[in-house]
């Protein structure tokens, strides 16, 4: 749906919530929630979509048949898509995940090929004058870079965006649609904060990419630069920015001084937990945080203290076992919590530091793109878990009530 100054944003959910094994499976779902949640929300208008394809989804979806049937049901319900996530390559439910969900990386040809599918996808369903944005992994998991393979490994990585780049200008000189790609950093990701996100894009991307760039479309290098920048852009997930404990505004002005663009937020929350300075009164808080362990998915953990160096861990799990003995004041956890919730027990979420993006976003206008991105809804504890159709519902009012005034009353 369309929000903002003058309908000026677009948001929507990520479809990657609805478990599916194949491209017939997620339309049933899509067929299923959306046009509901539309006739609830904004009836009148159009109302947008961002899909989560696999790469096997992706290729199905390609079938001349099975794509004239989606567009027809596009047309029919008045919806539209603007933003696909590219992120995870394979199954997403029903098996462990965890750092699989970086595989393959940037440095594999079937990432490459997987994102020029999305592309070829985005391209025509974009309606007429419409920005899109593909988000996809902060290039690799970082533990797997190491630093006798990481000057070949950057370089591969380089190339292969590189090439997307060219798909990308070629798009917008043929069909006239801005397509931007939107790499998205994660804590243990190879670009875990944003801050990471902007050396890379000086140091590598423009430095090295420009030239690469340059060579390939016969362009002179200030032109590259200008194609790189256009369409590589941040995805700035509110979770990760959290977690990571980045100050949002500062992000912001550090982004804006290397004239790098934002495609899209990605609307989400992480858990916080403030531990108790007496190891004795952190049995309540390991009774809570131990039904948020056992999960399908990756939740790293980041502590901060003021007195020592922070706990680091790779997993919720992996953390637990250090939690009575360890001198961190507080622990942030990459667990996408339902946006309308505040408190569980003795957690808080990240719902502030949300909050304050979207303020932020209201007010300085830095994306046209949002997404809502809560993906846990299976792995709640019980007494979290509503019916789908109702926390979609609750989280779309979350996000536009956050907005306060900048929406506009009719919906639209």
């Amino acid at each position: 749906m369309k929000t903002g100054k003058e309908g000026a944003l677009h948001l929507a959910y990520c479809t990657k919530i609805h478990p599916a094994n194949g491209w017939p499976e997620l339309f049933e779902s899509i067929r299923s929630y959306v046009p509901v949640l539309k006739s609830r929300l904004c009836p009148d208008q159009p109302f947008g979509i961002a899909l989560r394809l696999s790469a096997t989804e992706s290729v199905q979806l390609l079938e001349p048949s099975r794509f004239r049937e989606f567009k027809d049901f596009l047309i029919e319900q008045n919806l539209y898509v603007f933003t696909v996530n590219g992120f995870p390559y394979g199954s997403f439910y029903g098996q462990p995940v965890k750092a699989q969900i970086f595989a393959p990386d940037w440095r594999d040809e079937r990432r490459v090929q997987y994102t020029l599918q999305l592309i070829e996808i985005l391209w025509q369903l974009l309606p007429p004058g419409t920005e899109g944005s593909i988000s996809t992994l902060p290039l690799s998991y970082k533990s797997w870079i190491t630093n006798d393979n990481r000057g070949e490994a950057m370089a591969k990585i380089v190339h292969n965006l590189v090439r997307v780049v060219e798909a990308l200008v070629a798009v917008r000189r043929e069909q006239g649609l801005n397509i931007h790609l939107d790499i998205e950093p994660e804590p243990d990701g190879l670009l875990e904060n944003c801050r990471e996100f902007i050396q890379f894009y000086r140091q590598w991307l423009l430095t090295y990419g420009a030239p690469v760039l340059a060579g390939k479309m016969n362009v002179p290098l200030a032109a590259a630069r200008r194609h790189i920048l256009n369409h590589v852009r941040l995805c700035l997930d509110t979770c990760h920015l959290a977690v990571t404990y980045e100050e949002p505004s500062q992000v912001l002005s550090l982004l804006e001084e290397e004239g790098i663009s934002v495609g899209k937020v990605q609307v989400a929350s992480g858990l916080k937990a403030l531990l108790p300075e007496s190891p004795a009164n952190r049995i309540g808080l390991y009774q809570s945080l131990e039904q948020f362990a056992n999960s399908f998915y990756l939740h790293q953990v980041i502590g901060r203290s003021s007195r020592a160096v922070a706990g680091r861990f790779p997993d919720l799990g992996a953390a637990l076992p250090h939690l009575a003995g360890c001198r961190d004041e507080e622990w942030r956890i990459h667990y996408h919590m339902p946006l309308f919730v505040e408190q569980y027990r003795m957690l808080q979420s990240t719902q502030a530091e949300t909050l304050e993006v979207l303020q932020l976003l209201r007010d300085r206008g830095f994306t046209r793109h949002l997404e809502i991105e809560t993906y846990t809804w299976q792995q709640l504890p019980e007494d979290l878990k509503i019916d789908l159709f109702s926390s979609l519902l609750k989280e779309y009012q979350w996000v536009l009530a956050a907005m306060g005034p900048f929406n506009r009353s009719d919906g639209s």
